[in-house]
């Protein structure tokens, strides 16, 4: 018959199942974040364009209002040259050139004033069709993001729903104080919620936390031998080992099945690289 698994070993289950979803996850999420971005640049842009539009139309009627003043100057400076031609008197020829100096005045205004909107129509005009293309620009990235990111969604739409059934059924083996300890630390630390005992002298039974790498004392190091739910010391994470650290006594400190030191495990990598 198999033996009753311990408190350990159990959150350990549910922990990598939780790995995996997150990993799941986040390729949708980066997909989700780039698409949300994408959108809102777009979406900038259009306000942006919205804004040159009503410039540019501001500017084209202001052009035009100079326009029609110049003409309408024009008009009446036609008027008086004939007057002039047909003036009997010098008091009648002096008024209608009075005039006539007042309007040129009047018109030459209004022929800058008309010149400078024009420059300004043709800037607003360039700024419009360039903010025209960029925001076709960017629509076909919103279009392609979106693609991808529902690309990605039914990638991983099944096995998701595999590993949340996984996780729900693992969970329920779980006591609730104990995974609700673990889900608050996978919260705040993601995948540093669990960390392996690390040998460091196994002659002289220390070790370290898998995740901040401070020492553990022996108590720790028994707790979790005995596969009960154990947190470092140092960072708070809960601790396992995928190794039996004791004999079935647990008490004398013999290991029951060696566990291989930082050392050993470098050595063993250095060997292999060399073959």
């Amino acid at each position: 018959m198999t033996a009753a698994m311990n408190e350990t070993s159990k959150l350990l289950r549910v922990f990598r199942v939780d790995q995996q979803l997150r990993g799941l996850r986040s390729r949708v999420d980066a997909a989700e974040r780039f698409l949300e971005e994408q959108r809102r640049l777009h979406a900038e842009l259009e306000t942006k364009l919205t804004a040159a539009s009503a410039q540019l139309k501001q500017l084209r009627a202001t052009a035009a209002g100079h326009e029609g003043e110049a003409q309408r100057v024009e008009a009446r400076l036609g008027v008086l040259r004939e007057q002039m031609n047909s003036a009997k008197t010098n008091k009648e020829y002096t008024a209608f050139l009075n005039e006539v100096n007042n309007l040129k005045g009047v018109k030459d205004a209004a022929e800058k004033q008309q010149l400078e909107a024009m420059e300004k129509t043709d800037s607003a005009e360039k700024l419009a069709a360039e903010l025209t293309a960029s925001v076709a620009d960017r629509a076909a990235i919103v279009e392609r993001a979106q693609r991808d990111r529902d690309e990605k969604r039914a990638e991983v739409r099944d096995r998701l729903s595999e590993l949340q059934s996984q996780r729900t059924s693992l969970a329920a083996e779980v006591a609730a104080d104990a995974l609700r300890v673990l889900e608050d630390l996978i919260r705040r630390h993601g995948d540093d919620a669990m960390a392996p005992l690390e040998v460091l002298d196994l002659r002289a039974h220390e070790y370290s936390c898998g995740s901040c790498m401070m020492s553990l004392p022996a108590e720790v190091v028994m707790s979790v031998s005995r596969g009960r739910m154990t947190r470092c010391v140092s960072c708070s994470c809960l601790l396992f080992s995928e190794t039996e650290l004791f004999g079935k006594d647990g008490e004398n400190g013999k290991p029951a099945k060696k566990p291989r030191s930082r050392k050993a495990k470098a050595k063993a990598e250095d060997d292999s690289d060399d073959a």
